[in-house]
């Protein structure tokens, strides 16, 4: 009986669970797009996995970053003049981590740490450790061109902002054309 009812307790928390992230989801977007919390969002648009993007031979995104296939054939994103904004989700040790990221002629401009699901690493969220992203771009070797510090206890979790990261500005690099290496 007991089992049963944190059962349904567990499924009445989901639907908040889920609305909490699309919430934290908007106001990343509303905030690295410049847009007023009333004003509408651009549209959301769609990067498809395909081509040197493709999980397929000796895919960029698979080999050189994720270390394991794309779990979707496209990527939603959104654009407001030379600024692309993603959000993403990469595991850290059991868990997704979602990820808002706004890249601008190539650099990081702003990373958050949306949703952290995982129970240690959740210093990964602190605006000390994302700033680090602030201005990085990534190299011809799919690599960031600066190092970024590690934190003790979080290393799964570090190496998941990382690559996610990486797939970011790859993708805006792919939907831009631009981006010197």
């Amino acid at each position: 009986m007991a089992v049963l009812r944190i059962i349904f307790l567990l499924a009445l928390a989901f639907p908040a669970w889920g609305a909490n992230q699309e919430a934290e989801i908007t106001r990343f977007l509303n905030e690295a797009l410049s847009q007023m919390p009333s004003a509408p969002l651009p549209a959301a648009e769609a990067l498809w996995i395909v081509g040197d993007l493709q999980p397929a031979g000796r895919c960029v995104v698979r080999r050189a970053i994720l270390e394991h296939d794309y779990p979707a054939a496209r990527v939603r994103y959104w654009r407001a003049g030379l600024r692309t904004v993603w959000v993403l989700d990469e595991v850290g040790k059991e868990m997704p981590i979602t990820v808002g990221i706004a890249i601008e002629r190539g650099a990081v401009q702003h990373v958050r740490v949306l949703v952290y699901r995982e129970t240690r690493g959740w210093e990964v969220k602190s605006p000390a450790f994302t700033a680090q992203f602030t201005g990085t771009r990534l190299t011809a070797e799919q690599r960031l061109d600066r190092h970024i510090d590690g934190i003790s206890g979080a290393t799964l979790s570090v190496r998941a902002l990382n690559k996610l990261a990486r797939l970011a500005l790859l993708f805006d690099r792919h939907i831009t054309g631009g981006g010197k290496p």
